[in-house]
């Protein structure tokens, strides 16, 4: 029985010893998981519009401007080299009975010959917001800069447009000024 025992003993710390060890599987392949790259879509800054009534040389007429991305122009990035879809701009000005004075839809390519080589190349037209009637002609603030909206880096550009329908762009030189400031500098005060 002692002998009996003894076996049995022996088998039950073989069957231990062998169901507690780590067998090596050399069979096994360890892979690492593809990632899938996301497509880079192009965002978009989102379409924007706005109306406004003046009085315009004894006249009162509507500025309608409204901002859509196109995906016709080219791509523009953000500083972390994220592709976005450029704007266009349409700027139209309405009579108060009803006709069109001026209609005309800007890109950033209207405004290239006041830009830089930088923004020319990575910038987008991010928006042209009517300021003040100057005298024979409407005052409008326009920008080019980078389409992210957390960025502050961009190009400011005046548009000024006369009685007759012809525009003019400029670089803006005065950041900043509200429209009172500008016509106390200009008249001397």
């Amino acid at each position: 029985m002692k002998h009996y025992l003894s076996i049995c003993l022996t088998v039950l710390a073989v069957f231990t010893t062998v169901s507690c060890s780590e067998k090596k599987n050399t069979g096994d392949i360890i892979a690492v998981k593809p990632v899938e790259k996301v497509p880079d879509v192009p965002r978009k800054m989102g379409d924007n519009a706005q109306e406004r009534t003046v009085e315009w040389g004894g006249n009162t007429y509507r500025i309608s401007v409204s901002r859509h991305a196109d995906g016709s122009l080219p791509r523009v990035e953000d500083e972390s080299h994220r592709p976005y879809l450029d704007n266009k701009i349409t700027l139209m000005i309405i009579r108060s009975d009803g006709s069109k004075f001026f209609d005309r839809t800007f890109t950033k390519a209207d405004f290239n010959s006041c830009l830089n080589a930088h923004f020319q190349a990575h910038g987008a037209l991010l928006g042209i917001v009517f300021t003040r009637v100057k005298g024979d002609v409407l005052v409008f603030a326009a920008s080019v800069g980078s389409p992210d909206i957390t960025s502050d880096e961009y190009m400011p550009l005046t548009l000024t447009l006369s009685r007759t329908g012809n525009v003019s762009i400029t670089r803006d030189s005065q950041l900043d000024s509200s429209p009172t400031q500008q016509e106390n500098e200009e008249d001397g005060v």
